[in-house]
């Protein structure tokens, strides 16, 4: 009976955390990025409501939550309406689960990654009901942009995590030398506790998997990026394209939940990555037999998980930072080269990643020299990864890119320099007339 109380107690506090800190997170969220982005382009931001203006993003909330709700007549009544639950359903939900500290996760839950992907895959309806559903041409052009963007890159999403989940498999405790346990180790574990333990080795604490798969980790935040919609792939909601894409007929606190939704889609993201590729809560300090030796067993427990919490949330910060300085960074991409790259570059990259790190993980040498070679090779998949990013996409010029990525046949091609020549001849002379 005690054990059923605690459990409870146990999910009654990590739920009750998970929703205070999607909602602060995101106020803090908002107004850090209107001061970054300011800083960024000469600009001063939010000043005027609280010290340096950080009262503005409370009064933005406060404004939203008693706001009209406005709906156009002709509009899906029940479709309209349920848009903006089942888009924010599922970022709830999966808070739950984010191991924010040994205790502040839902620890028995041994398919977290599991849980977290099949919630993720849930987003895409939400949006598409609020493209549908409003009844305007604009709005429902960005909601299939964005049910073709999200279910395009969910799938390098889930394929650039595998490595990971590969790795636990040797670096599991139990899992190393000549005679592993398969009882602790099999395949690999999809616990996001687990995973986080196998990146505190008792001999190597920091060995964190972005050392590892930094190419995972690169892959993973890009995909991020789109399943959040952020530039530069914020195709479904381009304000010079689609006035506001899905969201153009929403106003008031169905509009404040699709917006809170996207920033704690970036926080879920931001959160998953530091779980899986930069240690979790590992930090200087994360030490509970320290603590516990201090304080005694009870308050040792809070202060070592304050700290654990501290790390995590700092983790988070700085990838969240990231996401803003990309938005003010770099141009949105062209539908064409934003559904190029995800179908013809990070899926069969991320196919080949899986592949490499099995073979090498299955190398016969030391558990120390797999682990080495395994991440040389990731590391040097991550240089091409970046180095041939602007022209896989298609950034550069046409004839700058291959063939089979142009679509261009050989009389195209034949035909290309004949063509350039005669609007040459045709601008001359109409310089000269």
């Amino acid at each position: 009976m005690n054990d059923v109380v605690q459990n409870i107690i146990h999910f009654v506090v990590t739920f009750l955390f998970s929703l205070i800190f999607l909602m602060a997170a995101a106020t803090i969220m908002v107004y850090w990025e209107r001061k970054l982005m300011a800083l960024m382009q000469d600009r001063v931001g939010p000043l005027h409501y609280g010290p340096q203006g950080t009262l503005q993003t409370v009064f933005d909330v406060i404004k939203l939550m008693f706001k009209e709700d406005v709906r156009p007549g002709k509009t899906d009544f029940i479709v309209f309406r349920l848009a903006p639950m089942v888009f924010f359903a599922p970022v709830i939900t999966a808070f739950v689960v984010l191991p924010f500290s040994p205790y502040l996760t839902a620890g028995a839950l041994a398919t977290g990654l599991i849980y977290y992907v099949a919630l993720s895959s849930i987003d895409v309806i939400g949006v598409f009901m609020a493209g549908w559903g409003s009844n305007n041409k604009y709005a429902l052009i960005g909601g299939l942009r964005s049910a073709a963007q999200m279910i395009s890159y969910e799938l390098p999403l889930v394929l650039s995590i595998v490595p990971v989940v590969m790795l636990t498999s040797v670096l599991t405790p139990g899992c190393s030398g000549a005679s592993p346990d398969l009882s602790v180790c099999g395949v690999g574990s999809i616990s996001f506790t687990q995973i986080i333990a196998a990146q505190m080795q008792p001999g190597s604490p920091w060995l964190w998997f972005i050392l590892l798969q930094p190419l995972g980790l690169l892959i993973y935040y890009t995909c991020g990026l789109a399943e959040t919609n952020r530039s530069p792939f914020d195709l479904p909601e381009a304000e010079s394209e689609l006035v506001a894409g899905y969201l153009t007929e929403y106003s008031g606190l169905r509009w404040a939940m699709f917006f809170l939704g996207e920033y704690g889609n970036m926080a879920i993201v931001s959160a998953v990555a530091t779980a899986l590729f930069l240690g979790g809560w590992s930090g200087p300090g994360a030490a509970v037999g320290f603590w516990t030796g201090l304080f005694g067993s009870f308050w040792g427990q809070v202060v070592f998980n304050i700290i654990c919490v501290f790390w995590f949330v700092f983790k988070m910060g700085a990838l969240l930072t990231l996401f803003v300085w990309i938005r003010a960074t770099l141009p949105r991409l062209r539908a064409d080269q934003l559904m190029r790259f995800a179908w013809l570059f990070l899926i069969p990259l991320t196919l080949f990643n899986i592949l490499l790190t099995g073979v090498l993980l299955l190398l016969p040498v030391g558990d120390v020299a797999r682990i080495a070679i395994s991440a040389v090779a990731n590391w040097l998949l991550m240089f091409i990864f970046i180095f041939t990013f602007r022209r896989v996409t298609g950034v550069n010029p046409l004839g700058r890119l291959p063939g089979w990525l142009r679509g261009r046949t050989p009389t195209a091609r034949a035909n290309r320099p004949a063509a350039a020549e005669a609007k040459a001849k045709g601008v001359l002379a109409e310089t000269h007339r």
